[in-house]
């Protein structure tokens, strides 16, 4: 539109012939191209200046691929190693978001009962400790502050209480145990008091006073669970080749890794009791750890790995429960592992 309206205002009316009508011409069209080279001067300037800002807020290309393939109802926090160390991540619909962001580990998430808060183990100061945080990562406030480490965890119904594994020594051995603690007065005491053999990695009922475990046995280590009520403890698999069993959000079912078919780890569900145990996954090539139900137990979260080793690229997998498909849902450049879904 400038040039245009340039070009009319020096239109001569002057026949070309006229030594007048070529120097004014000449000179409308040095400013014509003055004019041409200030606006193109000035545009450059601005694209410039709009792609320096675009760069300072858009963020990197490693950070824009970091999402689920797929969005998901509910949240599901793990832990992830790809920016350096163990960190907590969110992932809500089709977005993640980073929970802690800090210099030591955090490891182990889970969600207390109502959603409202993660508890996590983290060790700000050389060992283990419990630590809780809302659901958006604020207000850390810790649990436990015991010499020895704590490690895996889970809350109690009634969401005042937390169940985890600790190490104590006993005689000339250090021996796993499950303790509960209390959050609000830090009160203590051992889940199963004379049961001699290491047990760890509990997880608790929603709906009855059970508590499964993964506990040593002469070879291996198998699933068990123990009634806090009756007091009674039952082994729900044989071989020492079974472990990690959580909890359907029921109560009516338990997913747990089995390695008796490929001696890698398969996903596999049973009842509460041991019964109608049932195989999902049959993937000879991969490691399948670490489950988790979907807040419908339509589904189950869990960890795959061609490697199989605590530093091996682990990724995010969900399982459909009735057809037993299994679909990636998130891989970072790190190992992602102990998923919760809520």
């Amino acid at each position: 539109m400038g040039t245009a309206k340039t070009r009319c205002l020096f239109k001569s009316p002057f026949p070309k012939s006229d030594n007048s009508y070529k120097i004014i011409e000449m000179k409308s069209r040095a400013k014509i191209r003055f004019g041409i080279i200030i606006s193109l001067s000035l545009l450059f300037v601005f694209m410039c200046g709009n792609n320096r800002e675009e760069e300072s807020t858009t963020p990197p290309a490693a950070e824009r691929s970091l999402q689920p393939r797929f969005p998901i109802e509910g949240r599901i926090v793990f832990q992830s190693n790809f920016d350096g160390d163990n960190e907590i991540y969110l992932i809500s619909g089709q977005k993640i978001v980073k929970l802690t962001d800090n210099d030591w580990d955090d490891e182990y998430p889970v969600w207390s009962p109502d959603g409202t808060k993660v508890a996590f183990m983290a060790n700000p100061q050389g060992n283990y400790d419990i630590f809780t945080m809302n659901a958006d990562g604020s207000e850390i406030t810790p649990v436990t502050s015991f010499p020895s480490d704590e490690k895996t965890l889970s809350w109690f119904p009634d969401g005042k209480s937390i169940v985890y594994t600790r190490e104590i020594k006993k005689f000339m051995r250090n021996e796993l145990c499950l303790f509960r603690i209390d959050i609000e007065t830090k009160s203590t005491k051992r889940i199963i008091p004379r049961y001699d053999k290491n047990h760890a990695i509990p997880h608790v009922s929603p709906t009855a006073p059970l508590v499964t475990f993964t506990a040593k046995r002469l070879m291996g280590w198998d699933v068990a669970v123990y009634d806090m009520k009756e007091k009674e403890l039952k082994y729900l698999d044989e071989g020492g080749k079974s472990c990690r069993a959580r909890f359907a959000k029921n109560g009516n079912l338990l997913a747990y890794v089995s390695t008796k078919d490929d001696k890698k780890g398969e996903i596999w569900i049973m009842r509460p009791d041991g019964r109608q145990k049932t195989g999902l996954t049959d993937r000879r090539e991969t490691y399948d750890y670490f489950p988790c139900w979907s807040p419908d137990d339509r589904y189950i979260a869990f960890n795959s790995s061609i490697q199989g080793d605590h530093n091996g690229d682990w990724k995010l997998n969900v399982l459909d429960v009735q057809t037993r498909k299994v679909l990636l849902l998130f891989d970072s450049p790190g190992s992602d592992v102990f998923p919760d879904w809520h």
